[in-house]
């Protein structure tokens, strides 16, 4: 009897699927600011600021921004997974690259927000 180890990570269907329904987001909210700025009479500051300060607007770029970020992710992550041999190396990219998304999504709800 022949026994098989598998090996890896096992992420496959889960980022596949993941990295669908990030993209249904994105394309979603695409939809969405484009159908905001169409309805705007005028694209100047005044429209453009009250624009940002509706609730649902402010939640859908943040829901639209961590879809980016962890599409992003799996993306990055697959890459490094595939060409980056060294393990050390290997974290050392994750670190970073983590580190990055995490600053960007901190920076994304202060910018939102005002804080």
């Amino acid at each position: 009897m022949v026994r098989r180890e598998v090996v890896g990570a096992h992420y496959g269907l889960r980022d596949w699927l993941a990295q669908r329904i990030t993209a249904v987001v994105m394309a979603i909210y695409t939809l969405l600011l484009a159908l905001a700025l169409a309805t705007v009479p005028a694209i100047d500051f005044l429209h453009w600021s009250v624009l940002w300060k509706l609730p649902v607007m402010r939640y859908a770029t943040v829901l639209f921004l961590l879809s980016v970020y962890y599409h992003a992710w799996i993306g990055v992550r697959d890459i490094i997974m595939d060409y980056v041999k060294d393990p050390g190396l290997r974290l050392t990219l994750y670190v970073f690259v983590i580190g990055a998304l995490v600053c960007y999504a901190v920076w994304s709800v202060q910018i939102l927000w005002g804080l």
